[in-house]
């Protein structure tokens, strides 16, 4: 039996992930910003991180010739702004508020967490380039929600009834 592109992404939907949108300078100054779930660490020491661009994405030029990006970790009041900059060719930085990180990339105001990164390293990975960033600078906050994408859609956690897992265990880092 045959699976196709269309299964293997349904089955890819039952991980539930967290939404980013990584932004960066890009040509003559313009900031560029896509949304994105791949997102994941990579090693603590050092510090890297790593995200995958799908190779038909209009800014993959510009991110790969990025001095630095960051990784802005979405809360759950920022569904908005992960459509806003889920579109291609629109105005993905109206009225969105931001400051200047490493390499002037933006952080956007609001996220749950900033990773500000260094280009380490770039991989083929099919129809995407992945990137792996060297965290140079971070910062959190733990008062909301975070956006969670599943089954194709964005969900809601619960802050009740959680429980500490068993792990990771300090070798899975």
């Amino acid at each position: 039996m045959s699976q196709g592109v269309r299964e293997f992404r349904s089955a890819l939907s039952q991980f539930a992930t967290g939404v980013a949108v990584i932004t960066a300078r890009g040509e003559a100054g313009v900031p560029i910003g896509m949304t994105m779930s791949s997102f994941n660490s990579v090693s603590l020491d050092p510090p890297l991180v790593l995200f995958s661009v799908d190779r038909r994405a209009l800014s993959l030029p510009a991110m790969q010739a990025a001095e630095g990006y960051a990784v802005n970790i979405l809360s759950r009041s920022q569904e908005a702004l992960s459509n806003q900059f889920a579109k291609a060719a629109t105005d993905k930085w109206s009225d969105v508020a931001h400051s200047l990180g490493h390499a002037e990339a933006p952080l956007l105001a609001g996220a749950l967490a900033h990773f500000e990164c260094a280009p380490y390293a770039q991989y083929d990975g099919g129809d995407h380039v992945i990137f792996v960033g060297r965290v140079v600078r971070f910062g959190a906050r733990d008062d909301e929600e975070p956006l969670v994408f599943f089954r194709g859609k964005y969900q809601s956690l619960s802050r009740q009834g959680g429980s500490e897992p068993m792990w990771p265990l300090p070798i899975h880092y």
